[in-house]
């Protein structure tokens, strides 16, 4: 009995501040209410159990979010997103209570917290599947685009976060491409560490984009575009080098002719090898077919062309293939990199000598070819 008491008191306790808190919220006066939103983010923001006792304050907290306080406005919306983490259900009950239209006009707000705040409400938002749709009929799309360029490093982090997540739903992911964030993304790729978080998040995001024509030409013509999947494809966490390879794989099955050459230009070809020995199962997977459609080309050779890296390739690969088992595999294909160099240079110079007087104004053109057929 005495161990009992102790907890029966705690439980009475956590009852009476539960209801005094709710009652403040609900009928208090705005310093009241404001006190009542703070109490429930410090009491949700680690604890689920808090969270489902909680739920009754969504709708008096998403009314707060209408009032004409930045203060209020504050409290109730840090409150709403410690309710909603790892809660489908709060979820659900904060964006049918109305939270989405207050929420979108705080993207707007000349108060910079508050801009951060609402973003990261519409990351957590925009966890929960059935409304995905709803946030991106929200209006929202735009701003988090805009968030990309013009936000502090969290809210880029966040914004990339929820428009990934967006990006689930073909009408949302469409929203997005006309937003144009391609040339945000790749700056974002270009300025980051290609292992981090947030280079994961652009490349698959990216990669979903990659499917629309739109897409495919925002990023050959933005500046160091496909140089910037390349590198995250050599240097990105297993998951980012799987993601930009399959956006390189994507581009090259759609249209081969148009998007072989700008691949192949940024020296993907070491980093592909070394995927096929080192990625993920499916980036493997990915790496060898992209391999085999950049080898083909799609247009005649002559027999100058006969022995260039393509050709090489073939034999790369298919030894890859029989040893990546092998403890001795990166040697070799260090070894076979190495060749394939060598004889692209020799190469190079039997050209070089053949040329005529007139032929010399050309030869990076001649070298190109040498490199890329």
């Amino acid at each position: 009995m005495d161990s009992f008491y102790p907890c029966h008191l705690t439980t009475s306790a956590t009852a009476l501040s539960l209801s005094h808190t709710l009652l403040s919220l609900i009928q208090g006066d705005p310093s009241s209410k404001i006190e009542a939103a703070t109490e429930i983010r410090r009491l949700t923001k680690t604890s689920h159990r808090w969270r489902r006792q909680f739920s009754a304050a969504i709708n008096p907290l998403v009314s707060m979010l209408r009032f004409q306080s930045p203060e209020a406005n504050e409290a109730a919306l840090l409150a709403l997103l410690n309710l909603a983490v790892k809660d489908e259900s709060n979820k659900i009950s904060i964006v049918d209570a109305g939270a989405l239209e207050p929420i979108v006009g705080f993207l707007q707000s000349a108060n910079l917290n508050m801009q951060e705040h609402a973003v990261a409400a519409l990351v957590t938002l925009s966890a929960s599947p059935v409304k995905k749709s709803a946030i991106g009929a929200s209006g929202s799309i735009p701003f988090l685009v805009k968030f990309l360029t013009h936000g502090s490093p969290q809210a880029k982090m966040d914004a990339v976060v929820a428009l990934s997540n967006l990006s689930t739903e073909a009408d949302n992911l469409s929203s997005i491409l006309q937003s144009h964030p391609i040339p945000s993304l790749v700056n974002i790729l270009k300025t980051s560490k290609k292992s981090s978080k947030i280079s994961e998040r652009c490349i698959s995001l990216l990669e979903s984009l990659i499917g629309f024509e739109e897409g495919r030409s925002a990023l050959t013509s933005e500046e160091g575009g496909v140089l910037a999947v390349v590198e995250v494809l050599e240097s990105g966490s297993p998951q980012s080098r799987e993601h930009a390879v399959g956006t390189l794989l994507t581009m090259c099955q759609i249209d081969r002719c148009r998007y072989r050459e700008p691949i192949l230009k940024e020296g993907v070809i070491p980093g592909l090898l070394e995927l096929t020995v080192q990625g993920t199962p499916k980036s493997r997977t990915k790496a060898h077919t992209l391999l085999r459609l950049l080898r083909e080309s799609p247009y005649p050779r002559t027999e100058l062309e006969a022995d260039t890296l393509e050709n090489i390739l073939t034999t790369i690969i298919s030894q890859i293939e029989g040893e990546e088992h092998s403890g001795n595999a990166k040697q070799m294909l260090a070894e076979m990199v190495q060749v394939s160099m060598e004889q692209s240079l020799r190469h190079l110079q039997q050209r070089a000598l053949v040329c005529t007087p007139s032929d010399l104004s050309i030869t990076t053109v001649c070298g190109s070819k040498v490199s890329l057929k």
